[in-house]
């Protein structure tokens, strides 16, 4: 488990979370026993538990006191949910639970299960939760995301395209949909022109990992929705990072970003061509326009980093992009930390960097790591 993972775990599972929670549940279950839901929630294990075991325990601990009837212990989180609305200024992520609650119990019943997690995630997002009713219910349950595509509240939206992507993040995998993801491209295209921010994040997000598995496809969506609307716009290019890293070269002719030989890279220099652990790479070149006219540049750099086999692997960094005026020169310098993190490991060892203009990976050198 990640160090982000723990801070996760000790922020939001500490007792003033379980008594917020506690009180909800007091406010929605006559005869509830506030202090005896905290100590089984505190159990000896509790400690040892790790950020999504947590979510886990105080799912289960949650079920011991709900209704045992799927449908009423769902009209319950419901209602418990609207009391929260009223009363939470900020969200906890502990509150994960109420959504995995319906994914653990409610899989028989997919009504009730739909109509909860509908009002459960204008709360806490249901994006984790509704996948194992995709899994079972196949076109039943697409079908209400395309409802939810069209629904008044935005984060219902966002629902309906977060809860389909093929790689969303910790979630269950929908390998069906990395294969053919035909049942996904309506909601997108619904969802295309959307104003919220948080429903165009979901929509490219979407469209980016659809294109990890069918490159081609995005491309002819993103063909068919460029220009026009800002918002559509907006999630294209959004929509079209994992293939600018890549160096498509029609999605980079797209954005205007065209191989030119008159752009030229000069003084490229490694500045610690030795880098010890925990320190920084630092590097530097001159990028100019030797053209008459202006051009649209897309700077990157590629970090080819060592492994413990001593094959190396590539990773593309931003740098900038933007219009570079006839003559222009610009001056870049950049570091890459070496500091420990939870993920990645270092190895010591010759790493490479590159510079890549517009896709065309034009120089490169070694450097090495140290202990």
């Amino acid at each position: 488990m990640s160090e982000e993972s723990k801070l996760f775990k000790d922020v939001f599972f500490k007792a003033g979370f379980i008594d917020e929670f506690g009180d909800a549940l007091a406010h929605v279950l006559p005869r509830f026993d506030k202090a005896a839901f905290a100590r089984n929630v505190f159990d000896k294990e509790w400690g040892r538990k790790e950020l999504k075991q947590r979510i886990r325990h105080l799912t289960t601990v949650l079920y011991t006191v709900l209704p045992k009837h799927f449908p009423e212990a769902a009209k319950t989180i419901v209602a418990m949910v609207q009391y929260l609305q009223q009363q939470v200024k900020s969200v906890s992520f502990g509150y994960m639970c109420l959504p995995e609650y319906i994914e653990v119990y409610g899989t028989e019943h997919f009504k009730e299960s739909v109509a909860a997690m509908e009002e459960v995630t204008k709360f806490m997002s249901c994006e984790f939760a509704v996948r194992p009713f995709i899994v079972k219910y196949g076109d039943k349950m697409m079908k209400q995301m395309m409802a939810w595509a069209n629904h008044t509240h935005p984060r219902v939206r966002r629902l309906a395209s977060e809860g389909c992507r093929p790689r969303l993040p910790w979630a269950m995998a929908l390998p069906a949909f990395k294969k053919d993801p035909s049942a996904v491209l309506p909601i997108l295209q619904q969802l295309k022109s959307d104003e919220d921010i948080w429903v165009k994040k979901s929509v490219a997000n979407n469209l980016n990992d659809i294109s990890k598995d069918n490159p081609e496809l995005v491309l002819s969506i993103l063909k068919k929705w460029k220009g026009g609307n800002p918002n559509t716009n907006w999630i294209i290019k959004h929509a079209s990072r994992t293939l600018l890293k890549q160096g498509h070269t029609e999605v980079m002719e797209l954005f205007g970003f065209k191989k030119d030989k008159a752009v030229k890279l000069d003084g490229f220099k490694i500045h610690t061509p030795e880098v010890k652990m925990g320190k920084e790479l630092v590097f530097s070149f001159d990028v100019s326009n030797g053209s008459k006219q202006q051009k649209m540049i897309r700077l990157e750099y590629g970090m080819y980093y060592n492994r413990a086999n001593g094959t190396l692997s590539k990773k593309v960094f931003k740098i900038s992009e933007r219009e570079y005026k006839a003559g222009e020169t610009n001056s870049v310098t950049r570091k890459q930390s070496f500091k420990p993190i939870t993920t990645r490991k270092y190895y010591p060892g010759l790493h490479r960097v590159s510079v890549i203009v517009n896709g065309d990976e034009m120089m490169d050198a070694e450097f090495s790591l140290t202990n």
